[in-house]
């Protein structure tokens, strides 16, 4: 399966940290920078083939990113990224989407993840994990969870896409951002049943998946992976010494 790894962004809090970095995904993680680590595990496994990675142009000379097979440039926002990122490959086939800012992502855990994608019909694939497979792996990594009837789950940082559901998700994407603050327009866009039964903690995965197939038009799945190391990821200062402290440990256990 093709990859495309996301590594644009902003000059936030956490590059700040790197004198140079454009972005986070260039912040140093006992010794290679963040998507210099997440390109290495993709390289590393068999599953994946060609790796794509989409980041500023100053940065398509880095050496921390010669294991990619080819560059895209990021935009402003994430969707025109995502959109840089899938263009030309076929529509029909799924394409790994991964972030770049999982400082222990590994070869075999990016294969587990492509094996299940494999085995799953749709066109968008959303990876995340339980709260008690993170907690037992990692009780002090913080998290923000989602408590449905099945069990209480966060989000991935590695998801699937076959791009020609691209249109329609970036169509979703963009009502979701204008109806972020408004509960009137979020219920207009999952239904009041839906907000309800979440909000009681009686919304089921199923459930889930059913309303945003609805919604997008295209066939929608949740990939529970088993691999707490798929959403261990950066996003606050106090991140980095978190994960170069995980760094350094998987490290010692090798």
């Amino acid at each position: 399966m093709n990859a495309v790894v996301l590594a644009g962004g902003p000059l936030d809090d956490v590059a700040r940290l790197q004198p140079g970095a454009p972005n986070k995904a260039f912040v140093d993680i006992c010794g290679t920078t963040l998507v210099g680590r997440v390109v290495g595990a993709l390289r590393g496994c068999t599953a994946i083939g060609r790796i794509v990675v989409v980041t500023p142009q100053s940065e398509w000379g880095n050496p921390q990113l010669r294991d990619a097979d080819d560059f895209r440039p990021d935009g402003v926002h994430i969707s025109e990224s995502l959109r840089n990122g899938i263009a030309d490959f076929p529509a029909a086939d799924p394409l790994l989407i991964v972030a770049s800012d999982m400082p222990v992502l590994t070869p075999a855990i990016a294969g587990d993840f492509v094996a299940r994608v494999e085995a799953t019909d749709a066109d968008v694939i959303y990876g995340c994990v339980e709260k008690g497979a993170h907690l037992a792996r990692f009780p002090t990594v913080p998290h923000t969870w989602a408590r449905m009837r099945d069990g209480t789950y966060c989000g991935g940082g590695m998801f699937a896409l076959k791009p020609r559901a691209m249109p329609r998700l970036e169509r979703f994407i963009e009502e979701l951002g204008a109806a972020r603050k408004s509960p009137l327009r979020l219920a207009s866009l999952f239904g009041w049943d839906m907000l309800a039964r979440f909000a009681l903690g009686r919304l089921s995965v199923a459930q889930a998946q059913a309303r945003a197939t609805k919604i997008l038009g295209a066939p929608v799945s949740a990939l529970i992976s088993p691999y707490p190391e798929t959403a261990v990821n950066v996003d606050r200062v106090s991140d980095v010494a978190l994960a170069r402290e995980l760094v350094s440990l998987a490290n010692a256990t090798a």
